[in-house]
């Protein structure tokens, strides 16, 4: 796929998404929690400070470096979707967060000026953008002297059978391509190649390490609708596929998952890679 062709696709699908995350917004939050804990560890944003945060869904995670940098500081919240946007700015004003400016915003051409930001946070965003190098070169130019990035992507797709265990069913039967090399996706920036775009951008990584995360469901169906609400291309081939289809997939995933088993349902662990630079 074309680039541009990629970023209308990623754009749409987005925006259809974004209802879906709102209603998953607190399951979401929960699950991501390590993640949210070790970026803004690693930001240690300080009163006063103006935080950037790129592909911010929902926002939660940069509301949490909100809260830190005070009346006095400033977290510009963005997103390329406008509909994510507006779910940021209703979860902000249900906390009472007065320091936040929302706006649509491409993180491949950031609208700011250069050494603009103390630090920029983006969890799960850079590996779903179609050009992650300008995207990194651009924040690279927003961030003062001194600043620093933190940011997760998830890593590699064996470690992650919360997503790969359906995505691979999905390209197996056909319903989807097989991901191309180095096209931007959800395992895009698993191991060496987080460094080499950081440092190919001007950064200095301090530290990279993985940070589990765990994902509970109650059943094979509660794992659908959540797929459903927050997977664009899972939601699509769901919704294209007919009955018949529906229970074969049903039952070719709680076979998969079965090993993944808990009293109550199961529990499917993930990694992300997170990242420190300045």
């Amino acid at each position: 796929m074309e680039l541009d062709d990629y970023r209308r696709t990623s754009f749409e699908s987005w925006e259809a998404m974004a209802p879906g995350w709102e209603r998953q917004r607190a399951q979401l939050e929960k699950i991501s929690a390590p993640v949210r804990e070790w970026l803004i560890e690693k930001l240690a944003p300080k009163s006063g400070d103006t935080v950037l945060e790129l592909a911010a869904g929902p926002g939660d995670t940069g509301f949490a470096a909100a809260a830190l940098v005070g009346p006095s500081g400033r977290l510009i919240s963005t997103d390329l979707s406008p509909g994510m946007v507006e779910v940021a700015r209703r979860r902000a004003a249900e906390l009472g967060l007065e320091n936040v400016e929302h706006r649509v915003m491409d993180a491949e051409r950031i609208e700011l000026a250069d050494d603009a930001v103390d630090g920029v946070l983006c969890r799960w965003g850079y590996m779903l953008m179609a050009d992650p190098a300008a995207a990194l070169a651009e924040t690279r130019r927003v961030l003062r002297p001194g600043g620093r990035l933190v940011l997760a992507v998830w890593g590699a797709a064996e470690r992650n059978p919360w997503v790969s265990i359906a995505g691979r069913m999905l390209v197996e039967r056909g319903l989807v391509p097989p991901p191309e090399p180095d096209a931007p996706g959800m395992f895009s920036m698993a191991g060496e190649r987080t460094r080499a775009l950081l440092e190919d951008a001007g950064f200095t990584v301090g530290r990279l390490e993985e940070v589990p995360v765990r994902f509970v469901y109650r059943d094979v169906d509660d794992y659908v609708l959540r797929a459903q609400d927050t997977g664009g291309m899972f939601a699509r081939v769901w919704r294209e596929a007919s009955a018949e289809e529906h229970a074969t997939m049903r039952a070719e995933l709680a076979d998969s998952f079965a090993p993944f088993a808990v009293e109550g349902g199961f529990e499917l662990p993930g990694v992300a890679l997170a990242a420190v630079a300045s």
